[in-house]
């Protein structure tokens, strides 16, 4: 096709959509670069302007840029050329302004490429060369191939072009990688097996680059199912110690949620994301063991991934450790405040700690459980081991026996060809906490009675056990006493587990309250960046509210509220209607019992059935004339202490009722 019937084509196609292309329908990426370049650069398809060569010192500057980076992209352009050697392409690397700074080819095809303008120096963008896959691909940061006639200029026609993005951590387009070649055949399916093997090196070079840039942070990685876990080089998220976002792969923001960018999630906290903690991501690092599989799962979403966690490299794991956990110190007294039940709780728990006892901890759901388990291992002779916690619920029935005991090379179909060190064996020194034990079916209470008792693992497919330091924590929101008497868990093993037992409160009968309010709303604010501070009617709503999913549910009404709010002041229309509402049932309730009961009565009604300190609190009520603030100045005591007390007592305001 000479340089006036490919012009004549070009407009042709740029100005309808259905027009044919000698190989059939023209792609809608190219047509839309053709229009780029006719309307919006006047290109002139017949006649093509001189390349755009920069000259040596500008190459220099270029790659001087992104230096560190082309280091690593160098390793794998040679991984990949010595497959694709003995096909006649050649292979270039360009910057994100589309400039070649690096290139790799046969030299005997040298001059022919030169020609083409194929090496250092050229600027691919389509201002400057038309329609081509470099110059596309920097338009619309997607892989392409541009074949013969795609191409703008006629020119260029007898080439053939792939090429693939290559992203910066932070989201931005980094680099292009493209394979092109002097001459090729007709049909454009014979470049789809290029672009493949392009788009998936492009990937590992985008990997590599990740993990070298974030060598000195934690390196999350996740796929679906565990075989794919160590070999998948897509979806990776870097997180600093406090568990902040410092950067992700476009992969692994897909699989978070649709519609997000890169650029959405840096600066985020790793909770926002994954229902898990930073404290849950870290405890599973180990010094032994550089990753440890793991359920993790999308937050909003519910989808199950398997995840591994890498220290920072060069790094000793447990120094990273004794640093995160230096600020954990203290960590009995970050549970509870001034309330006695869970004084009493932390007080056996310090005394438990270094008498390796086994315990078993209950309460109901979101009380903290697991919370109580890292403080009990953090202050223990063990904290400089593995905390091992396990859902006993989460893992699916299928995959628990070889998560726990781990497998041996061959063990099944699927399995790690290197075999599989289980959780139990990790934890060896450290703590294994054993959540939702009540769930772990009859089968593998029998195995893990004999760990206890033996002190051994034997991994599946193995006939050696390994021998074990254990130290175990369970925790479970049901009566494990019931559910013996009912056949569902081994009486044995509750006597080996229960070494001793912690009770936790419900977060309704704590006296504490705003306590744990100022906690979680300072552990949000600093993953936040932001300052957040509760209002005083949210506080007495809090304080009201019986809080049936407890801690737990008190934090997600927390991060809606910091959500939703404008002006970093938490207010009650702030808070979910569930709270409102319910809150709103509850009181009308109350107020239609008390109806038509004046003060005297009430204060009759407190008589001899009612102690004290109820009849104190009305006549101070009385003398007040029913005004908290003054109540509370006069009893030293914060206002919502003093509406506790009034639901404990059943005592309602006049204006309530």
């Amino acid at each position: 096709m000479d340089g006036d019937l490919h012009k004549q084509h070009i407009v042709r196609v740029a100005n309808n959509v259905h027009a044919n292309s000698a190989d059939g329908i023209a792609d809608d990426v190219i047509r839309q670069s053709w229009m780029r370049c006719d309307r919006e650069f006047g290109l002139d398809p017949a006649k093509p302007p001189s390349a755009c060569v920069l000259d040596s010192s500008a190459v220099k500057e270029h790659q001087g840029q992104i230096e560190g980076f082309l280091q690593v992209a160098r390793t794998g352009m040679e991984a990949f050329y010595k497959q694709i050697s003995t096909l006649n392409y050649v292979m270039l690397l360009t910057d994100g302004e589309g400039v070649t700074v690096d290139y790799i080819g046969d030299r005997k095809y040298d001059r022919e490429a030169k020609q083409a303008g194929l090496y250092l120096g050229t600027s691919w963008k389509e201002r400057y060369a038309g329609t081509n896959a470099v110059g596309t691909c920097l338009s619309t940061g997607r892989p392409i191939i541009c074949h013969k006639t795609d191409h703008f200029y006629a020119a260029n026609i007898d080439l053939t072009c792939t090429a693939a993005p290559i992203f910066a951590p932070d989201g931005n387009l980094l680099a292009i990688l493209d394979v092109s070649s002097l001459s090729s055949p007709l049909a454009k399916e014979s470049q789809f097996l290029a672009l493949q093997l392009v788009m998936m090196h492009a990937k590992m070079i985008e990997s590599a680059n990740f993990l070298s840039h974030f060598s000195g942070q934690w390196i999350l990685r996740f796929a679906r199912t565990p075989v794919f876990v160590d070999v998948n080089k897509e979806n990776l998220i870097a997180i600093d110690g406090d568990g902040t976002i410092l950067g992700a792969t476009q992969a692994a923001v897909n699989e978070l949620s649709g519609g997000r960018s890169v650029k959405d999630v840096i600066g985020s906290p790793i909770s926002e994301h994954f229902e898990t903690s930073i404290d849950d991501l870290f405890s599973v690092a180990s010094e032994s063991v550089n990753f440890i599989h793991k359920t993790i799962t999308v937050r909003g979403a519910g989808e199950l991934f398997y995840m591994d966690i890498t220290p920072p490299t060069g790094k000793s794991v447990f120094k990273k450790k004794a640093g995160f956990l230096s600020g954990h110190r203290n960590a009995f007294e970050r549970i509870a405040g001034e309330d006695k039940l869970m004084q009493a709780s932390i007080t056996k728990a310090k005394r438990f700690a270094d008498q390796n006892l086994n315990i078993i901890i209950s309460g109901e759901t979101g009380t903290g459980k697991e919370l109580m388990a890292r403080a009990i291992h953090n202050c223990s002779v063990r904290s400089i081991k593995p905390f091992v916690a396990i859902n006993c619920a989460a893992i699916p029935e299928s995959l628990i026996e070889s998560e726990l005991f781990g497998y041996e090379q061959g063990a099944f179909t699927g399995g790690s060809n290197k075999g599989k060190k289980g959780l139990i064996m990790q934890s060896d020194g450290g703590t294994l906490f054993l959540d939702e034990i009540s769930d772990m079916p009859l089968n593998l209470q029998s195995r893990l009675l004999r760990v206890l008792a033996e002190r051994e693992v034997l991994a599946l497919g193995s006939d050696k056990p390994k021998k074990a330091d254990l130290h175990v924590i369970s925790a479970s929101h049901k009566d494990l006493r019931v559910l013996i008497g009912r056949g569902g868990f081994r009486e044995d093993l509750y006597y080996r587990l229960n070494g001793a037992t912690l009770e936790l409160p419900a977060l309704r009968h704590r006296q504490d309250i705003s306590f744990v309010v100022g906690n979680i709303v300072a552990e949000e604010s600093k993953l936040r960046r932001t300052h957040f501070e509760v209002s005083t009617e949210v506080e007495e709503i809090f304080e009201r509210y019986p809080w049936p999913g407890n801690c737990r549910q008190l934090r997600n009404v927390l991060q809606f509220a910091m959500a939703l709010t404008d002006d970093e002041i938490i207010k009650a229309n702030d808070l979910p209607d569930e709270i409102r509402f319910e809150l709103q049932s509850n009181e009308l309730s109350s107020s239609a019992a008390m109806t038509g009961v004046d003060d005297s009565l009430q204060n009759a009604a407190l008589g001899s059935g009612y102690p004290r300190k109820a009849k104190s609190l009305v006549a101070l009520l009385q003398k007040h004339k029913w005004n908290i603030t003054d109540v509370a100045l006069e009893l030293n005591l914060a206002r919502s202490t003093v509406y506790r007390r009034m639901k404990k007592y059943a005592i309602v305001a006049p204006n309530d009722r």
